[in-house]
């Protein structure tokens, strides 16, 4: 199962998403959304999930901590224990032993990320 992780801001609208997640999904099969569960209920995610018609995981906040990603914001470390809220969220939501096949995408206006995790979860 292909999983896209989202990463955003309190401020990202439903086209930052859905250009993060064109960036990294392209042309691969996503059976799922995931992001941390604190974005819960957030217009622009709401709006994508609906959108692309996929299942949303929400992913507690200590879950993602610790999780090795491939890249590294500091804000995200700061706030969530992990360098990439995108990666971790998809690497957790595809289930142990999950590996990226995309790193983080950044949208053009900076306001979300996108990442791609598989794994066997079902």
């Amino acid at each position: 199962m292909i999983v896209a992780g989202l990463g955003f801001t309190t401020t990202a609208e439903a086209v930052s998403l859905r250009a993060a997640y064109d960036k990294a999904a392209a042309g691969q099969a996503v059976a799922a959304l995931a992001t941390v569960a604190d974005k819960a209920g957030h217009p622009a995610l709401e709006a994508l999930a609906a959108e692309l018609a996929l299942p949303l995981h929400l992913i507690p906040a200590s879950e993602l901590a610790g999780q090795r990603t491939l890249t590294c914001s500091p804000q995200s470390r700061a706030s969530y224990g992990t360098g990439s809220v995108a990666e971790a969220a998809a690497l957790v939501a595809a289930g142990p032993g999950a590996r990226l096949i995309t790193p983080r995408q950044i949208s053009d206006d900076r306001r979300a990320t996108c990442a791609l995790a598989i794994g066997d979860k079902t």
